[in-house]
């Protein structure tokens, strides 16, 4: 019996050496198949003659490469996406002005097969508004926020414990202008988001030079104006997206027709903003013509990340809560107009989508500055407009 024992320890022994056992264990520990290895990543787009909807790709988090998948959903204009909290529901914004026969855009919910990639489509609602070109789900994930860039308005859906979108249950809207009269001639809703702390709902408006300040109650799912219910940018600005530091007490506006980021100082008691002086993405000599697209903090919180489109390229920020901004570099992004891009998981890697060169590129972020180095090819795909992670 012991000298089984033995030639059995020692076969073990030698499976694990040669690798033969790690199916077996993958299996047992739950872990995924060799068709999963590797973090799943959405691509939205816009549709056309190269795209059909939202692609997947898996992301290895050692080399940075990326293999496709394919189309994981057939979708018009998924330009934005969002994932539940508990990743097993994705959402899609469809950035269209027709719904039936409202002069709205769209929004679906989709359920994730986390082996293949692929999304089965589960729900779509009117978003209530033309061309819904952002959206948000709350922590509790039972409520989805969506942005109308034409329709001047934000949008509150409840989400069912199946993933289901409901009919909108509150529509927020606004009245104002800007003085660019090409792009402030009214409201345009652009982003929207919920605080860290879940009580309050944040809305950028690029057509109003502000960012919305609603009261958010996750129980009963109602929203009302903040007092005071806005902050300002630079009039002319354009604020476009916007991202909280991990702190939960500052937060960051890319502003798109300024070509700056503006810093607010966050009362997470009161909902109130203060802003701090804006900050350029460009280099002196940057091009005239250029807007920005995203803006993103590190998970350490010590570098914000913001992208310009004519310049092509990736602002590298570090950042400080008494000094604010200061620039560390400005990466190219080996495409032409990166409109979004994202950070994985680790904190190791930047993903930028080049919307109008058709590819995405990876970049290694440098542990200690933020830097940003080119890694790996490029991967193809048709209009990238928006990168999600599933963790």
């Amino acid at each position: 019996m012991r000298a089984r024992l033995t030639r059995l320890t020692a076969l073990l022994f030698v499976l694990v050496l040669t690798g033969a056992l790690a199916p077996a264990l993958r299996a047992v520990s739950g872990a995924a198949s060799p068709q999963g290895t590797g973090r799943l990543v959405f691509i939205g787009t816009y549709t056309g003659p190269t795209s059909e909807g939202i692609y997947a790709f898996r992301f290895d988090e050692r080399s940075g490469a990326l293999t496709p998948l394919g189309l994981a959903a057939a979708t018009p204009n998924p330009s934005f996406l969002a994932i539940s909290p508990d990743r097993r529901f994705l959402f899609a914004v469809n950035e269209t002005s027709a719904f039936g026969t409202e002069k709205s855009g769209s929004v679906r919910s989709f359920s994730i097969d986390a082996a293949t990639g692929k999304l089965t489509e589960l729900s779509v609602q009117s978003s209530r508004g033309a061309d819904p070109c952002h959206l948000a789900v709350d922590r509790t994930g039972r409520f989805l926020a969506v942005a109308n860039y034409t329709g001047g308005n934000f949008a509150l859906f409840p989400i069912g414990a199946d993933g289901r979108l409901g009919p909108a249950s509150a529509v927020l809207t606004n009245e104002g202008s800007g003085p660019n009269r090409a792009r402030q001639e009214r409201p345009h809703a652009h982003a929207v988001m919920f605080d860290p702390g879940n009580r309050f709902l944040l809305g950028a408006d690029l057509g109003i030079d502000r960012v919305l300040v609603y009261r958010f109650d996750p129980v009963r799912g109602t929203v009302a104006p903040n007092t005071p219910p806005s902050a300002t940018v630079t009039a002319g600005a354009g604020p476009r997206h916007l991202a909280f530091h991990p702190n939960g007490r500052q937060l960051f506006s890319i502003n798109e027709l300024s070509s700056t980021v503006t810093e607010f100082l966050w009362d997470t008691r009161t909902g109130t903003l203060a802003a701090r002086p804006e900050i350029s993405t460009l280099p002196p000599a940057g091009p005239a013509g250029n807007s920005t697209a995203e803006i993103v903090v590190h998970p350490n919180g010590r570098v914000v990340y913001a992208s310009n489109r004519g310049h092509d390229s990736i602002a590298v920020f570090a950042t400080d809560v008494r000094r604010g901004l200061s620039l560390v570099e400005i990466e190219p992004t080996r495409g032409q107009t990166p409109r979004n891009f994202a950070l994985d998981v680790t904190g190791r890697w930047l993903i930028a989508a080049n919307q109008r060169s058709g590819n995405l590129a990876v970049f290694a972020i440098d542990a200690k500055t933020g830097a940003l180095t080119p890694a790996g090819p490029l991967a193809a795909v048709g209009s990238p407009v928006c990168i999600l992670f599933v963790s």
